[in-house]
């Protein structure tokens, strides 16, 4: 079905004027076209296309990274122009010296955290209870063991709220 396909497809474009342009080849061997505008058949506009012929791969097989970041967003319409194999090469070179470079910041924050280490670590506190102001035992040294509890002077009913301005009205 596949070759019949690709035969019909061949077909197709032999009877559509459909020229691609070769734009370039990256460094792994696939190679790039441009479809410009056109006019089929029945008259109706057909849009520009960008297209990718790779060497050993299909479709279902592309992942992230196989095709240089550049061609990629040529191939998405993100830019305008092609790019070149110098600016390919350029980029490759700023990303090689990125990496290099973070390597070595990674390195100086281990020795550093190697060296701090113990600044790292809070020591421990002495934590003093004190208690609250209203506790009978605030500010002795020695709280008493004896309960110092005003529960048994306790009357229920004893206290009563005193009469406001505005109850009276």
């Amino acid at each position: 079905m596949n070759e019949s396909q690709g035969v019909l497809r061949a077909l197709f474009r032999l009877f559509s004027k459909e020229v691609k342009q070769h734009v370039g080849t990256d460094q792994f061997g696939n190679k790039y076209y441009y479809i410009p505008e056109r006019k089929n058949w029945l008259g109706q506009t057909m849009r520009e296309r960008r297209l990718i012929e790779t060497r050993n791969m299909k479709e279902v097989d592309y992942t992230e990274g196989d095709i240089p970041t550049e061609w990629e967003a040529w191939i998405r319409k993100t830019r305008k122009n092609p790019p070149t194999i110098e600016e390919i090469m350029k980029n490759e070179q700023y990303r090689e010296d990125i990496k290099i470079k973070i390597k070595d910041v990674s390195e100086k924050e281990k020795l550093q955290i190697a060296d701090n280490k113990e600044m790292l670590v809070a020591s421990p506190v002495q934590i003093q209870i004190k208690g609250h102001a209203s506790a009978p035992d605030f500010g002795k040294n020695n709280p008493s063991e004896d309960p110092t509890s005003t529960g048994k002077a306790f009357q229920p009913g004893s206290w009563m709220p005193r009469e406001s301005s505005n109850q009276s009205k």
